[in-house]
């Protein structure tokens, strides 16, 4: 009798594993021009993916005019008839801040070159989304572009929100969309310390509990990128992506004196950057363990299952970093 309790409790918790659907796994895509290397179309192949979030363009401010203008717009190379392809619209949050916008010029404009760019590609959408880390100055003129971009596109609309932006709601107001991206990444600031900006599991936690009474629902956005930052005197002097850290190492202008700093013993130029005797490179990485230790925070916490995990950002120099299965590894957390 004790047994066969056991095999009905056993089958019991089987049909309710079953039913929980994993989130899919989607990229963000943020290079000026869309073509695929190998390793690129393979990963895409391998974790069956058929969503794509595509940076279309930024939106900036004219030097002179001080007018919203598109900034280095895409330029697909690739047919992309078997994704799901989302555009990406990034506001600078500088627009926002203008005194008297004409937002519903912006967002007619926006809509339209997005819809130049659809043609011209034979890109048909159902979803476009916003990036603006917009702030309580410029929260009123974003949620006015929100609502009118919703009502001139008549699509499907998301938003990234940052983890201010959730646990400040009730003060940063919440956009009018389908649904948001939680950004779970660049929690820091960048700074001559020790501190990884990118992600700091200290950091996150004093937002974590927040996620469970924010009323939109939320997908995730986790990071698979890295960057040095490049110190001089203490001061940071700007941001170097895609350093091989390998080959850093074998470099005999610098030595690495603890595991995330390199000092420059001799001056020399680097991918087109000076560098200065003794100037810092500071090494922020997101690792295998990081990742799947952000999954299963955001698990625990979250009010609703995501439906998707979008990994930032598709690129041959962030997918070498990583073992082939970690993505399907990331999404089993939840």
């Amino acid at each position: 009798m004790i047994k066969r309790f056991f095999w009905v409790l056993l089958f019991l918790s089987l049909l309710s594993c079953s039913k929980k659907e994993q989130p899919i796994i989607s990229f963000y895509y943020w290079k000026t021009n869309l073509k695929f290397s190998e390793t690129e179309k393979e990963v895409l192949e391998q974790n069956n993916v058929r969503k794509l979030y595509v940076r279309y363009f930024d939106i900036g401010l004219h030097p002179e005019t001080k007018l919203p203008i598109p900034i280095s717009p895409i330029h697909f190379q690739e047919n992309m008839q078997q994704f799901e392809i989302v555009p990406v619209v990034f506001i600078q949050n500088r627009v926002m801040l203008e005194q008297n916008p004409d937002i519903e010029d912006l967002a007619q404009k926006t809509i339209h070159l997005i819809d130049e760019i659809n043609k011209k590609n034979k890109i048909v959408c159902s979803e476009i989304q916003i990036d603006c880390d917009w702030t309580l100055k410029s929260k009123d003129h974003y949620l006015k572009f929100i609502e009118q971009f919703k009502k001139l596109s008549q699509k499907k609309l998301s938003a990234t929100i940052r983890l201010h932006q959730v646990k400040y709601f009730k003060k940063t107001k919440i956009p009018n969309v389908d649904h948001g991206i939680l950004m779970f990444y660049n929690m820091g600031t960048i700074a001559a310390d020790s501190l990884n900006s990118i992600y700091d599991k200290k950091i996150s936690e004093k937002y974590l509990e927040s996620l469970k009474k924010y009323p939109l629902h939320l997908d995730y956005a986790l990071p698979i990128y890295s960057w040095a930052i490049h110190i001089r005197n203490q001061k940071v002097l700007g941001l170097r992506s895609k350093l091989n850290f390998s080959e850093l190492k074998k470099d005999k202008n610098f030595e690495q004196i603890s595991p995330i700093f390199f000092r420059v013993k001799q001056s020399n130029y680097k991918n087109g950057v000076y560098y200065e005797e003794n100037d810092l490179l500071k090494t922020e990485t997101i690792s295998s363990e990081n990742l799947k230790e952000m999954a299963e925070d955001l698990s625990e916490y979250s009010a609703q299952t995501p439906k998707e995990i979008i990994f930032y950002d598709l690129d041959e120099f962030n997918l070498n970093n990583y073992e082939k299965n970690i993505f399907e590894q990331v999404i089993s957390c939840f």
